[in-house]
């Protein structure tokens, strides 16, 4: 296909991606506020339904007091307050833009990355409308679910431009994008580990020196440990963590083995959604060998085919990386699992079975 072709063939995906994500959405134009967070977030908190204030914005570098230092999630919340007051037609659409602004995104990097058009846009297209994918986006206090992914989407472009260029300005964006990422919501903390397997596939850079690829990594990491301290810190202060003593080790690790293959689950057969999946009074063994069972076929899968098909290494492993923050290891809150927490993971496992179709 020629250049040409070829470009308005990528215009043409980018097109339809957006409207066809627009109308499956566009009913969460006439949703209201709830009383789940949306109050703590918006609707009775005066810093931001106060609108976009210095008062406000120093509030937001300085809080903690929802158990996240997570700045410019407020200051967008802010924004649209400033912007919309507390009409909630116009939080939900900042919320659905920034999923079109994602699935394009994603589209746009993949390609990038691998050079090929209708896998990309095959990853693009599910990730747009997965059921799992509702909760993050047609909920109000998600914003910064959605607005972390543009972040991490847009880091991972920068990189891309970094590692074909070896620019030090591009190094500095990418590091800025990554640090505004955590500013979002503190699950991008995996990124520089997501980095160093793109180094291997699609980027194919392992050819180089690991331990200059590595080191590359150092100032992503040491940002993504300050974030993950704060993150503890804030947390533990606001009593959403919970104590080790009244949740023990086995639990937690049970509970995360299930929902690592729950999640899987739901990725093929989306039923059974719900907002909050309730801790379960104890962790039947049954259910623990058959999760673990399941994990290791696919690892086992995975090792098999580790030279052939890289890019079954890279989701797999993007998919188990991005969770960890999440999974339950630091139980926080009072759910076992969350359709939001997959808004990222997910992707790993729609690039295996992209790739792997």
């Amino acid at each position: 296909m020629g250049e040409g072709r070829q470009k308005y063939l990528v215009r043409g995906i980018c097109i339809l991606l957006a409207v066809v994500t627009f109308f499956a959405y566009v009913r969460v134009l006439k949703n209201d506020f709830i009383n789940y967070d949306d109050n703590e977030y918006v609707t009775e908190n005066p810093h931001i339904f106060d609108g976009l204030k210095t008062d406000g914005i120093k509030w937001a570098f300085t809080t903690t007091s929802i158990g996240y230092w997570h700045p410019l999630t407020f200051i967008s919340h802010m924004l649209d307050c400033e912007l919309f007051g507390l009409r909630p037609w116009g939080h939900h659409l900042v919320n659905l833009l920034l999923h079109i602004a994602n699935v394009l995104l994603l589209f746009s990097v993949l390609r990038w990355m691998t050079g090929v058009v209708w896998r990309s846009a095959f990853v693009a297209a599910v990730f747009a409308v997965h059921p799992l994918n509702v909760e993050s986006v047609a909920w109000i206090a998600e914003r910064k679910n959605v607005l972390s992914t543009m972040f991490w989407l847009l880091t991972i472009g920068s990189y891309w431009k970094y590692s074909k260029e070896r620019n030090a300005g591009w190094y500095l964006l990418t590091l800025l994008l990554f640090a505004m990422g955590l500013m979002s919501k503190p699950m991008v903390m995996t990124l520089p580990f997501t980095l160093l397997l793109l180094d291997y596939w699609p980027l194919n850079r392992y050819g180089k020196n690991l331990i200059l690829l590595i080191l590359e990594k150092v100032p992503f990491v040491i940002l993504s440990i300050a974030s993950g301290v704060i993150t503890y810190i804030g947390q533990k202060y606001s009593g959403a963590v919970a104590d080790v003593r009244s949740m023990t080790l086995w639990y937690r690790v049970g509970n995360a083995i299930i929902s690592y293959s729950k999640y899987i689950g739901k990725m093929f057969w989306p039923t059974k959604l719900a907002v909050l999946y309730p801790l379960e009074k104890d962790i039947l063994l049954w259910k623990v060998i058959i999760s673990a069972a399941v994990l290791a076929a696919i690892c086992i899968l995975v090792i098999i085919f580790i030279r052939r098909c890289k890019y079954l290494t890279v989701g797999w492993l993007w998919y188990l990386g991005t969770l960890v923050p999440v999974i339950g290891i630091v139980q926080v809150g009072n759910q076992a699992m969350a359709d939001r927490y997959a808004y990222l993971p997910l992707i790993g496992l729609f690039i295996m079975a992209a790739w792997g179709i």
